[in-house]
């Protein structure tokens, strides 16, 4: 079977946490439970680093505004690890050219990633705090078990990845209007201060 819905649930995965795809498919493999995972995500300085950086995203992607932050650095690179992980995924199957499989990866990532930093941003607006903790510990337990699932049934795991990002591109469109109202209220509190600050003050 092709490696194509391991590609795209693997790319799906990385735009919302790449260490923790990285990390999963890394010892999916060290373990023996599947043998498409390439040697190069089982070495050990490799899952150190994923465990390690899995960890920080952790604590950083459930605290209001630094997620949105996290998010904006790792534009680029959730993408490139969803490149780079289907590549290797395509090149240890043999079954797809190891530039489709990047571009699929990639492009799924940046889509899904698209998703996960809009709709935070939105949810940042809301006054109550709990939403972050809530949001993000779904999106680690949704990676983890869709990734999972998808070592065993790879085609289900691609369709309910494919599902996800689809709702999420539709609950996004409506979201919009709300990140825009955010961020002009945003720009407008800046700009009021920068005025206080330039005002004289009033005569004695």
């Amino acid at each position: 079977m092709s490696v194509l819905p391991l590609v795209f649930t693997s790319g799906w995965a990385s735009g919302i946490n790449a260490y923790a795809v990285v990390l999963l498919l890394g010892v999916f493999g060290a373990t023996g439970l599947t043998d498409e995972v390439p040697e190069s995500l089982q070495r050990p300085d490799v899952l150190i680093a994923a465990g390690v950086l899995f960890l920080c995203e952790a604590v950083a992607d459930k605290i209001p505004y630094v997620d949105s932050v996290w998010d904006s650095v790792h534009t680029v690179i959730r993408p490139v690890a969803g490149a780079v992980v289907g590549a290797l995924l395509a090149g240890q199957s043999g079954s797809l050219s190891d530039l489709a499989a990047g571009a699929v990866g990639g492009s799924t990532a940046l889509a899904s990633h698209a998703v996960k930093a809009g709709t935070r941003m939105a949810v940042n607006t809301s006054p109550e705090p709990a939403s972050n903790f809530v949001l993000s510990t779904a999106e680690d337990l949704g990676v983890a078990g869709v990734v999972t699932f998808a070592m065993f049934h790879p085609v289900a795991a691609a369709v309910i990845a494919a599902v996800l990002l689809v709702a999420g591109l539709v609950v996004l469109f409506f979201l919009i209007s709300r990140i825009r109202r955010f961020l002009r209220r945003r720009a407008q509190r800046r700009e009021e201060r920068r005025i206080a600050r330039e005002e004289p003050p009033p005569p004695p």
